[in-house]
């Protein structure tokens, strides 16, 4: 069994945000990342432009997470950086990047799913003291893993093996916050001040009705078309609507997609009997799910789990601390892996 420390340097490059992050096995040492400013411009990302920021941004930011960490390049025992899913072009930069960092150190290269990661995040600080038995989930558990790009409910039975048991069929949640913002008139992104003015308003001064999808499966298109409309029937006689209801209206659609989210989490425990539940990934920063989540647990009895806020959106630490547990099964990859943006669970 290795008994020295593992230093990993994680890279992620999924979607808009370029992060590197040094741990030694559990504890992480540095995790930075550079924001794109640029897509708040246009309302949403767009991918050739997050790819030219990436290029701009890899180097400085993996320097400054070594200098930070205290950390030559030569101590590194491996580099793990994320396959997919995500942005192909954005991608491309981290892993092309890993790869020539790999060769050049004649160092273990680790690819890892970035929603696995979402789910790994937990266990970030777990060896370190910082984090406990307590505090994290134990195995076998179930994540609800909502993010902009993807909503599944994952079945963790180990550290690197997991089931996805429910997904969306079209819409993200995190994508369905951000398009009913784009409709409410709101910046990008617009989830969080969703959150910010649904805790001032009452989640039921309006009702939307709520898409019924078979089996352990979510749909937001539905639900946003029909905020669209009723914004639409409402503004065209009273053009101040959304003004003079923007908390209650903000309050009500969050209502609504939590309520989707936490009925289909209630529904799995059901079904597999799991009552260890936790959240990961973007969403789960939003107040109103982190709320309800404690609130349901409480009455069924769960042990709930929900990561640091910095630990929620993309970040690298994760995608290290999931490098960690493949490098301590000897799980790399070649020169020859490549980025996959439908890269599976």
């Amino acid at each position: 069994m290795n008994t020295k420390p593992v230093i990993i340097l994680g890279i992620e490059s999924s979607c808009d945000e370029t992060s590197a992050a040094v741990t030694k096995d559990c504890k992480v040492l540095a995790n930075l990342i550079a924001n794109q400013k640029i897509h708040e411009l246009y309302g949403g990302v767009v991918p050739e432009l997050a790819s030219r920021a990436h290029q701009k941004n890899m180097v400085p930011v993996v320097d400054e997470a070594l200098r930070k960490a205290g950390v030559r390049k030569e101590k590194l025992n491996a580099i793990a950086f994320t396959r997919g899913p995500g942005l192909i072009g954005s991608l491309l930069v981290g892993s092309s990047f890993a790869k020539a960092m790999s060769l050049a150190l004649n160092i273990p290269l680790i690819e890892v799913n970035h929603m696995q990661a979402h789910v790994l995040a937990h266990f970030i600080g777990r060896e370190s003291g910082v984090g406990s038995r307590e505090q994290t989930p134990n195995f076998p558990f179930l994540c609800l893993t909502v993010s902009g790009g993807h909503t599944q409910i994952v079945l963790a039975k180990n550290y690197l093996e997991m089931e996805v048991i429910g997904e969306t069929v079209d819409d993200a949640a995190g994508e369905a916050f951000d398009k009913v913002a784009k409709i409410l008139g709101l910046p990008y992104p617009g989830g969080p001040l969703i959150d910010k003015y649904a805790q001032e308003g009452n989640p039921n001064a309006f009702k939307f009705s709520k898409p019924n999808i078979p089996e352990l499966n979510f749909s937001f298109s539905g639900l946003k078309t029909s905020i669209l409309y009723f914004i639409r029937e409402k503004e065209k006689t009273n053009t101040n609507f959304f003004r003079e209801n923007r908390n209650d209206l903000c309050s009500s659609i969050q209502h609504t997609i939590i309520k989707i989210l936490i009925d289909k989490l209630v529904a799995a425990s059901k079904q597999t009997g799991i009552k260890e539940i936790a959240i990961a990934g973007g969403v789960s920063a939003n107040s109103g799910l982190r709320t309800k989540l404690i609130e349901t647990g409480k009455q069924l009895g769960w042990k709930t789990y929900i990561p640091p806020f910095e630990y929620c959106t993309d970040n690298a630490a994760m995608i290290a601390i999931a490098g960690y547990f493949k490098y301590l099964k000897g799980e790399f990859a070649g020169q020859n892996t490549t980025a996959s943006a439908r890269y599976r669970l």
